[in-house]
């Protein structure tokens, strides 16, 4: 079977540091990021962080579920290993690179393989849902006013 990838970058007005804490605040992403329905995190690390982590995604055509597992380099990288769920295999990583004057160029990359064939439009759709939407998702959220650091 195929396995589908797409890489998307955005600028976005905000420091690599305050992208990753929005990031890895699992339990309030639902908040914010318009295609996850609920995140929550299985088990932490030692530092407190979600090294375990449930995902239930609305990809406009199905709800997908899939854990993950968070490897951190912080402030810098998020990957995530695929630990099961709705697809044959999963990865992806967000990367935060400083642009200058606060400002943080973010690249998410994800392979996605769905375990058979899913037509061109599907494959689209689900694209859309959780790459292009996450991206537009993190700039609209850290961009908004209001939006408070974690204590």
């Amino acid at each position: 079977m195929p396995s589908y990838g797409d890489c998307q970058t955005a600028d976005i007005d905000a420091t690599p540091e305050r992208c990753f804490e929005v990031l890895t605040d699992y339990e309030h992403l639902p908040e914010w990021q318009g295609a996850v329905r609920a995140a929550r995190v299985l088990e932490r690390d030692e530092q407190g962080r979600g090294s375990v982590v449930e995902y239930e995604v609305d990809a406009r055509v199905k709800t997908v579920r899939y854990r993950l597992k968070q490897v951190y380099d912080e402030p810098r990288r998020l990957a995530s290993e695929y630990l099961g769920g709705d697809f044959r295999d999963f990865s992806g990583e967000w990367r935060f690179e400083p642009a200058g004057d606060g400002r943080t160029r973010a690249e998410l990359d994800l392979k996605i393989d769905p375990g058979r064939f899913v037509p061109g439009p599907v494959r689209r759709a689900i694209a859309d849902a959780v790459m292009k939407r996450a991206l537009q998702d993190l700039k609209a959220h850290l961009e908004s006013a209001g939006v408070p650091a974690r204590g």
